[in-house]
């Protein structure tokens, strides 16, 4: 990963990887879950919901989903997104879904939440760890 100028993408999107690392050692999609401004190349499928589909419940579904048989290429490992379209799911009714959904929506949040506290936490470690070590701040005083 690495940061560029512009984003792409705003919003909450699972990404699949589509060639490379595409599967881990038992057969396991390798997923990003992902939310604010990004930008994404063409080597991952973005996914997002629809039809009582949110994002969370396609990630679990896709994380509990084995998809070692969709996987083509000998060299590389690929994804198409026709094979993709093939992979078969139980559809739960409207009712089920959108109890499921909000359940795990505040569990999402809260993951969100901690996310970016943590990005912050460590900007600030970041930005106060070198004063401390060179002396521009001085703590001696505090009493903890």
């Amino acid at each position: 990963m690495d940061y560029v100028d512009n984003y792409l993408f705003d919003g909450i999107y699972l990404l699949l990887g589509e060639d490379g690392t595409v599967i881990d050692a038992n057969g396991f999609p390798i997923l990003q879950y992902v939310y604010g401004k990004f930008w994404v190349n063409n080597h991952a499928h973005i996914i997002t919901g629809k039809l009582g589909y949110t994002v969370e419940s396609l990630y679990l579904l896709f994380s509990l989903t084995n998809i070692k048989h969709i996987v083509t290429g000998a060299v590389q490992q690929k994804v198409s997104q026709a094979n993709l379209k093939k992979v078969p799911v139980i559809i739960p009714n409207a009712h089920s879904l959108e109890r499921f959904n909000t359940i795990i929506q505040p569990i999402f949040a809260t993951i969100r939440n901690y996310r970016d506290e943590n990005e912050r936490l460590a900007a600030l470690r970041d930005t106060l760890l070198p004063k401390l070590m060179n002396g521009e701040i001085d703590i001696s005083a505090v009493r903890i």
